[in-house]
């Protein structure tokens, strides 16, 4: 879903420009640019009303891709993959200090929501305190969080023993079907290689587990955490009756990805598969192959076995594991609190 990757992108310019201003006024400019930019995407994917061309599905409470047909309607594809994660990538947390010391930010933010009412009614806006007033600026309102979340959270759905799945389990059984023009276009589950040759093998987003996407929604997970602290817990897994924090959920789903590389009870690694002689020889079994995606029912490895520029963000996901705690989260230094740190 392009929009939610360039709110995801306008934040993290918004993010930069707000540490940039604090130091020199002449980039509150580009912070107010990029805040406008952040909601006209965001207002754009979720309107106020009953919009069939909104990517938001009220009804299923879930984000989808939309198609637009020559003739002026519109509908909703109603797959539930990444495209309605991605959603949750768009969040950005701030002290509330640092828009303290930005009134011209400040004045030109607020007169934007004023004049632009329906952009703000469907997102959380930096406007309501958080912990350690800490201000938010999100795609996601509290409500539609929890919504999106319980999809993520659901073994039977999104969740994999190895990771966060590209597209949900759900379409194993219940795979989405498309007509037009007389023929019929489906997207079923498929957690490895592709069952079709159409993509030259490549199941690429239909099922299987990602590392860089998942860092990303780790990160996030924990931003969302430093806002909300441990008053927001979440069903975890979905369905189960156990309530988590946010940074609960990231330690589990953290330590399910980095399973994927540890030895089981068996003595297997899951990114071996049934690859024997990687899984007993000597001289093979601690040779770590770094895959291009992992199997999402499995975790067996798939695709090239040399994508370190991206799966060999593992090392991030295992050093956050062992360094950070609720207490260190909270810490984290978020733009603007810089300067209580400097000398």
């Amino acid at each position: 879903m392009a929009p939610a990757w360039m709110v995801f992108f306008s934040q993290r310019m918004f993010q930069i420009a707000i540490e940039l201003a604090l130091h020199d006024p002449l980039y509150e400019d580009f912070a107010i640019k990029f805040f406008e930019h952040t909601m006209w995407i965001a207002g754009a994917m979720d309107r106020i009303g009953d919009n069939h061309d909104e990517l938001w599905d009220e009804e299923d409470g879930f984000f989808y891709d939309v198609l637009h047909f020559p003739d002026g309607h519109s509908t909703r594809l109603k797959v539930r993959s990444l495209v309605g994660l991605l959603s949750l990538m768009a969040v950005a947390v701030f002290p509330k200090e640092a828009f303290d010391r930005l009134p011209n930010f400040r004045e030109a933010a607020q007169k934007f929501m004023m004049q632009h009412p329906e952009l703000t009614h469907n997102v959380h806006l930096p406007n309501q305190l958080g912990e350690r007033n800490r201000l938010m600026l999100s795609i996601l309102n509290e409500h539609k969080l929890r919504r999106v979340l319980s999809y993520m959270l659901d073994e039977s759905e999104f969740l994999s023993d190895y990771g966060i799945r590209s597209l949900s389990r759900h379409h194993l059984e219940n795979p989405y079907r498309f007509n037009y023009g007389g023929q019929e276009y489906k997207v079923g589950y498929v957690p490895g290689d592709s069952t079709s040759g159409m993509f030259g093998g490549n199941s690429n987003w239909r099922g299987p587990i990602w590392m860089p996407v998942n860092l990303l929604l780790i990160r996030s997970l924990l931003q969302l955490y430093s806002y909300y602290g441990d008053n927001f817990k979440i069903e975890y897994p979905t369905g189960s009756g156990h309530q988590a924090t946010l940074f609960e959920v990231t330690s589990s789903i953290s330590e399910r990805i980095t399973s994927i590389f540890l030895r089981n009870e068996a003595g297997h690694r899951p990114l071996y598969g049934g690859t024997e002689k990687f899984q007993t020889d000597p001289y093979w079994r601690d040779l770590i192959l770094f895959y291009e995606y992992f199997n999402g029912d499995n975790g067996a490895g798939v695709g090239a076995s040399h994508q370190t520029g991206w799966t060999g963000c593992i090392a991030r996901i295992i050093q956050a594991l062992g360094y950070f705690t609720p207490e260190t989260v909270m810490n984290t230094i978020t733009p603007g609190e810089l300067e209580k740190y400097r000398v």
